[in-house]
């Protein structure tokens, strides 16, 4: 009788692992569609901008200086970001 009572038990408690783990891999599955989702508006909407700021259109014409100031701007990001990728791969000293 007892052999049978722990039987059902390790059932139950697999049945319920198995549910708990197929809905973290829905919930998974949703969050990844959702990134991938708001990565396309993200990239739609930066696209447009560049359409619309018309900078290249702008260096043709002999007006340099908004090119200059979003180089400069995209310098500055790119330094930043090579310096937390330094700064995070660095051991830390205590």
């Amino acid at each position: 009788m007892s052999n049978e009572f722990d039987a059902g038990i390790e059932q139950e408690a697999c049945q319920a692992s198995a549910r708990k783990h197929r809905s973290i891999a829905c919930v998974e599955l949703l969050t990844t569609a959702a990134l991938a989702l708001s990565t396309a508006v993200a990239v739609t909407a930066v696209s447009i901008g560049i359409a619309r700021a018309d900078v290249l259109g702008a260096v043709a014409n002999g007006d340099g200086e908004p090119f200059a100031i979003a180089l400069l701007i995209g310098s500055l990001f790119a330094a930043m970001g090579g310096l937390t990728a330094a700064m995070s791969d660095a051991p830390q000293r205590r």
